[in-house]
């Protein structure tokens, strides 16, 4: 087993505070809201890291364009299945292609559901995993660990950066090994939990919104968003298929939904290629254009004059 670090040494999200000592005697009502309050305060911690973020954003959707690198999350426990849950909404909201994701969890896979014992402490196994998945220059991988220091994260990012992809580190505490291995360090100090030690919440929360933040803006400057609005999507169930018409009539102007239909069908309910074939481009034609245009809408309806 690994030596156990000094009880002093300890991460600030491990930390007891004060003020909710006596949270199990509380009413449920006051111990609510006192929870509330500090899932507020973890969300009001983002802010500081906005800047990061930017930058962060704008070098991976610059390793991302030329549309080979992959975008890989990894993680141990709760910050493990927060970057899974974001990975995994990729494809279905901006037509991610599933093999440019990759994720990687201590413990494997059955570790999204279930704890998988020492797992977190295994540096091998998060320098294997960046081998087995041929993690490279074209590549972008974001590394969470509420402690920062969490051994199989920090590994994944060291052998990762190591092998020229570009690193990405979301911690929830100074001053770890998580945040200096990373070219791309993001610092959201939340501080101790109202159950000590309990980063599923303030800690879990931030990084849900960081995560959820850093991939939205990543899909946004790779042209997978177009006047606010999720034109890349997969329109797999009625719902969608729905809301990809709404989408192509606001888009276009065009009333006759007869019109708007053929175009989806015709575009195979892809809303870009959609709204380019109801400005009346075949679909071969509006193809090209996005192709030409980096996947970029608004650039494509330029060339046409629109």
């Amino acid at each position: 087993m690994p030596p156990v670090p000094p009880i002093a040494v300890i991460p600030a999200t491990e930390a007891i505070n004060p003020r909710y000592r006596d949270i199990d005697a509380w009413d449920p009502l006051s111990a609510l809201q006192a929870m509330w309050e500090a899932q507020m305060a973890a969300a009001a911690a983002v802010q500081p890291a906005l800047p990061a973020l930017a930058a962060a954003a704008e070098a991976a959707a610059l390793r991302l364009a030329d549309g080979t690198g992959r975008l890989a999350y990894a993680g141990a426990g709760t910050s493990g299945r927060i970057g899974v849950q974001d990975g995994a909404e990729l494809p279905p909201t901006f037509d991610w292609p599933q093999h440019r994701l990759v994720l990687l969890m201590a413990g494997g896979d059955q570790a999204f559901t279930r704890s998988i014992e020492n797992a977190e402490d295994n540096r091998e196994a998060g320098a294997a995993a960046v081998a087995d998945n041929a993690i490279g220059p074209h590549d972008v991988v974001v590394g969470t660990a509420a402690s920062g220091s969490t051994p199989y994260t920090t590994a994944v990012i060291q052998a990762a950066r190591a092998r020229g992809a570009l690193t990405i580190g979301v911690a929830n505490s100074p001053g770890g090994t998580l945040l200096a291995a990373a070219e791309h360090p993001i610092l959201v100090e939340t501080g101790a939990e109202a159950i000590a030690g309990s980063t599923r919440m303030k800690a879990g929360t931030a990084q849900k919104i960081v995560l959820n933040l850093l991939s939205s803006q990543i899909m946004i400057q790779l042209g997978r968003v177009h006047l606010g609005l999720m034109v890349d999507m997969q329109a797999k169930n009625e719902k969608l298929r729905l809301r990809a018409l709404r989408m192509l009539r606001h888009l276009t102007g065009e009333a006759d939904q007869a019109r708007l239909q053929s175009a989806l069908a015709a575009a195979d309910n892809k809303v870009k290629t959609a709204v380019l074939i109801v400005h009346g481009l075949d679909r071969p034609a509006a193809e090209a254009s996005l192709l030409r245009n980096n996947n970029r809408l608004r650039e494509a309806l330029k060339e046409i004059g629109k």
